[in-house]
């Protein structure tokens, strides 16, 4: 097996970043997740309820006229680092294997790392178990229950419910794996590269 894709989304439900490389530390992929949308009442906003925002490249630089066509006036960016700022873990797995069988586009699982070389359905066996990468160790929780996301292209923002209808009647509405990262030894970050073989522990 091996590291065949890395994704980041910098800005909490916007369109992510395919990197080469990126540094892990214990609370994932370094710069993913680290800002969302609030309104002009403090509540935070994603793409659940707005789903253009998955159409805007996530970076501090938005225009913040976008941001307010699709989120009201006074919506805004606000910077957060904690682990708090995670739905679930630090890390969303896929697979190869399972993206072939959901039949479309990766990206409606906003993956952080696809693994290559995987069989099938072979992931749904995974939880409890671990995948290496280098000293990088990453601690396979369970499989992701999906949501109304997935059912928006990504480039389109077009909804088409069958998705989720069609993953709920295939996979029991589950794809992909809830993950959180350690390392071997005392170290506390690693690198890991597209490319890099996989292990599965």
């Amino acid at each position: 097996m091996y590291l065949k894709e890395i994704w980041r989304y910098p800005v909490k439900s916007m369109a992510g970043e395919s990197l080469q490389s990126a540094r892990v530390t214990k609370l994932g992929l370094d710069g993913d997740r680290i800002s969302h949308v609030r309104n002009r009442q403090g509540r935070v906003i994603t793409a659940r309820t707005h789903p253009r925002l998955l159409g805007l490249k996530g970076t501090a630089a938005i225009d913040p006229a976008d941001l307010e066509s699709i989120a009201g006036p006074g919506a805004h960016l606000v910077q957060d680092v904690s682990a708090d700022r995670f739905d679930v873990l630090p890390l969303l797995v896929a697979t190869d294997g399972a993206i072939e069988a959901f039949g479309r586009d990766s990206r409606r699982l906003r993956p952080n790392l696809i693994i290559g070389g995987v069989p099938g359905l072979s992931e749904r066996a995974w939880p409890g178990q671990k995948l290496r990468l280098g000293n990088v160790l990453i601690h396979l929780d369970s499989l992701r229950a999906r949501c109304v996301m997935t059912t928006y292209d990504p480039d389109t923002q077009q909804q088409d419910l069958t998705v989720l209808k069609d993953t709920v009647r295939r996979f029991d509405g589950e794809l992909a794996l809830n993950a959180a990262v350690d390392f071997e030894g005392s170290r506390s970050e690693g690198i890991i590269s597209v490319g890099e073989t996989v292990e599965l522990l």
